[in-house]
């Protein structure tokens, strides 16, 4: 059995209750609701594991939602849609979401795509630190006035500590191991989201956008055409 929690958040009463079918089935727990405020509620309390999300919900719809709780997790997100247009699925993705499906979609296919996700979230999740070690056991980044605790996902500027969600902390990480080195937007892409990625190369502008905002004299470096790179004086390739 999964011990994973799975919102599904549609105003279809009986997309909810087939959904949750299958995926209890397969041995998750799920949660149904039928809006987004009610969505916010339980991700203040209780926050599920992953969230299968309709766009169009009254009121707040599905794309406010995702916006708002991506500037604090990075918890996988599957949107629905009855809508098929290439510019959904595109803003979709660029605001955080994991995937997208169609209306009317499989819930077999569903349910695959979410133990894809799963998957997914456990090779790419570091191992449980070990509080055994010493400190200088640990694996620390340092550089400028920035350090990262790796295996406990910490990040200090200053000696402050900042709080980052799982993406914002892979692409600092990989920005600081090799600092001056040019990534394009597709390695960026490989190495933060998955080789099986499918999205648009802008939402790793949108992650750029929010380390600058939370660190905002860190010298991320556009490279225009191709990516990014953190620039550091002195030390040229």
């Amino acid at each position: 059995m999964n011990a994973y929690k799975i919102a599904i958040v549609d105003d279809d009463a009986k997309i909810r209750e087939i959904v949750s079918a299958y995926l209890n089935k397969e041995g998750y727990e799920t949660f149904s609701l039928s809006t987004a405020e009610e969505a916010l509620a339980l991700w203040k309390k209780d926050s599920p594991d992953l969230w299968v999300l309709d766009i169009n919900l009254p009121k707040m719809n599905g794309y406010d939602f995702c916006r708002q709780i991506r500037k604090e997790t990075e918890v996988p997100i599957i949107m629905i849609s009855a809508r098929d247009e290439e510019v959904d699925r595109i803003l979709g993705i660029e605001l955080g979401s994991d995937d997208y499906l169609t209306k009317p979609f499989s819930p077999r296919e569903l349910v695959a795509r979410v133990n894809r996700l799963f998957y997914r979230l456990r090779t790419m999740h570091p191992q449980p630190v070990d509080h055994n070690l010493v400190p200088a056991q640990r694996m620390q980044l340092e550089l400028l006035d920035l350090k990262l605790v790796v295996e406990e996902r910490q990040v200090f500027w200053r000696g402050k500590e900042l709080s980052m969600t799982f993406k914002e902390f892979t692409l600092l990480r990989t920005l600081l191991e090799q600092p001056n080195r040019a990534f394009s937007r597709d390695e960026l892409l490989t190495l933060v989201w998955g080789a099986d990625y499918f999205g648009s190369d802008r939402a790793i502008d949108d992650l750029v956008k929010r380390l600058r905002r939370k660190i905002n004299e860190l010298p991320i470096e556009t490279v225009w055409g191709h990516g990014y790179r953190l620039r550091v004086q002195g030390d040229e390739e």
